[in-house]
Parts: structure tokens; sequence; C-alpha cells
């Protein structure tokens, strides 16, 4: 195997700050290329100062924005929603929209209970 070739492959693992994002997953298993989404879904949802600065040191603000919104902000406690839409600049009538949704309502109150 050639020099080339080991340092994509491990230029493509997740850096190992992000380990505790992924307990039920093997971590070691998972690559950027392949599972770019569900990072990102890990990350904006779950992850730490630390944890965001990197997502948005590898993914730019656009990309970010257009990932929630096609997520209609799902997964997010309405908190942490709120917080993207401050960082990244989401209309505030739009994250208004997703959470009064009423399936996203019944599961915010069956979470907080």
């Amino acid at each position: 195997m050639n020099r080339h070739r080991i340092r994509k492959q491990h230029a493509s693992k997740l850096p190992k700050e992000l380990k505790d994002l992924f307990w039920d997953y093997d971590f070691a298993a998972l690559r950027w290329e392949t599972d770019r989404d569900f990072t990102i879904a890990r990350v904006l949802t779950l992850g730490n100062w630390d944890a965001v600065i990197w997502l948005r040191s590898v993914v730019e603000d656009r990309a970010l924005r257009e990932w929630i919104q096609t997520h209609r902000g799902g997964g997010m406690s309405p908190q942490r929603l709120r917080f993207w839409e401050l960082i990244l600049g989401l209309s505030h009538r739009q994250v208004d929209g997703w959470l009064a949704e009423e399936g996203r309502r019944i599961w915010d109150r069956r979470r907080h209970v």
C-alpha cells in the first residue's frame, strides 16, 4: 500500500474528540466521506463547543444552514435549534414554523417530561 493512500484513509477518519457523540456506533468504522450526513446530524444536535468548531471548519455555514432547512430542524431540541438559528442566520419565522408543527410539539413535550 502506498504512502498517499494511507494518508487519505487516515484523513477520512473522524477526529477522536467526537467519539463521545457516537457512543452507540463503532466509532473506528465511521468515515467522513460515507457518514457525512450522520456526522453533521450528531454534531448539530449533540455536539459540544469543540465539536461545533470542528464541524464549521470542514463544512461551510451555507451547507449547514441547508442541512437544517432540509431536515426542518429535526432531532434538535428547541434550545439547540434556536442556537443554530442565531449562529447561521436562519429565518426566525421558519424556525417558529418547525417548532409549531404538531408532530414536533408532541415529541418535544415527551422528551422534556
